[in-house]
């Protein structure tokens, strides 16, 4: 079943928090076109003077460390309004990153401790195929998804075995949201 409110452009705003007017956000999609820009340069610097394997190395833990600092502001924000994180606090974050629709979503489950969905099209992939990223767009892109759950609450823990950027026919996403007696009530 596709879940349309996935592929939909939310309206350009943020998902709602309060009865307040939208706040207006740049897509996700967009904001990862601009960092891509910048870290093309980064990669191709730094593949003449250190070599590809660091190049690689140094732009994937950029990336890491960007995704762990973007998830814990998502995190702060989640628990000042809620008091604390939780699956649907994470779930939804989930238009800023489908919205103009970056991403076509498959829903295979949905409970309040597990999430499971496949992405049929990622418009990232494309993009950073486009932008001749390709051979690091899984660097950019895909590891952020593990490390960002990191940031955001350590009980929130993904599962992927495959991914479109690395040419499979699609990205298999599987969260579980480990209750506190499993993470020794932290």
């Amino acid at each position: 079943m596709n879940d349309a409110s996935t592929s939909d452009d939310a309206g350009g705003r943020a998902p709602a928090a309060s009865a307040s007017a939208p706040t207006p956000v740049l897509p996700m999609i967009e904001r990862r076109r601009i960092e891509a820009e910048i870290l093309k340069e980064v990669y191709d610097t730094l593949k003449e003077s250190h070599g590809v394997e660091t190049a690689k190395l140094t732009i994937a833990e950029a990336v890491r460390r960007s995704s762990r600092a973007q998830a814990k502001r998502f995190a702060d924000e989640a628990r000042a309004m809620e008091g604390q994180t939780s699956l649907a606090s994470f779930l939804a974050l989930r238009p800023l990153w489908t919205m103009n629709g970056a991403l076509e979503i498959e829903m295979i489950e949905e409970t309040p401790s597990r999430l499971a969905y496949n992405v049929t099209r990622c418009r990232y992939a494309e993009m950073y195929r486009a932008m001749g990223l390709g051979e690091i767009g899984h660097l950019l892109s895909c590891q952020r998804d593990g490390t960002f759950c990191e940031g955001y609450d350590e009980r929130l823990k993904l599962t992927r075995t495959q991914t479109l950027m690395q040419g499979a026919s699609h990205c298999d996403f599987r969260y579980v949201y480990e209750s506190t007696e499993r993470t020794g009530g932290k």
